[in-house]
């Protein structure tokens, strides 16, 4: 035990045969970050959620396409990327946020970061990374493409029109900013 406890600190120094599942862990302190448990049920939920859409495919006789049209893929694609980043920065939509982050200052203003331990704490990670939270936005909207194909285009068109509108307000700010 003397010798488990003393490799814990250097991970070159660690047995590479692992003496219980705790061990595989050795180098993350659960007391810090990542809420590696909390992590692992979110993997969980998300292939959990993925299995129920493919038996309600099944079931509804809904057959998932060998392929995506590439109109398709583009429209999922802006409307993943706009979602994202409204549900993990808008101030909109802070309320999602609100009971897992908290907010901080610093040299640019307020910032939102993830609060509390565990799961709340894993929660907010996701909910405040558009990166994470797109691959949920992204597997949501081919769900829906697959079993609520016209509904998921036009929600997902409603999200395309507003990611080209904040284009063309950039440009817009842009030219008369050089004027």
């Amino acid at each position: 035990m003397a010798q488990q406890t003393q490799n814990r600190g250097n991970p070159a120094d660690r047995n590479s045969n692992a003496s219980t599942p705790r061990d595989l862990f050795i180098a993350y302190d659960e007391s810090e970050e990542p809420p590696l448990g909390a992590y692992a049920g979110l993997a969980g939920l998300f292939s959990a959620l993925s299995v129920l859409f493919l038996w309600t495919t099944k079931l509804a006789g809904r057959p998932v396409p060998e392929r995506v049209k590439l109109e398709d893929l583009a429209l999922l694609g802006v409307a993943t990327h706009k979602l994202s980043w409204v549900v993990a920065n808008s101030s909109v939509t802070s309320f999602l946020r609100a009971p897992v982050t908290e907010l901080q200052e610093d040299s640019t203003g307020q910032e939102e970061k993830p609060r509390g331990e565990g799961l709340q704490k894993a929660l907010g990670k996701l909910l405040t990374c558009h990166f994470c939270i797109g691959m949920w936005v992204a597997a949501f909207f081919s769900y829906g493409l697959v079993l609520a194909p016209r509904v998921t285009r036009f929600f997902s068109g409603i999200l395309t029109i507003l990611a080209f509108s904040d284009v063309l307000h950039q440009l817009y700010k842009a030219a008369l900013n050089r004027a």
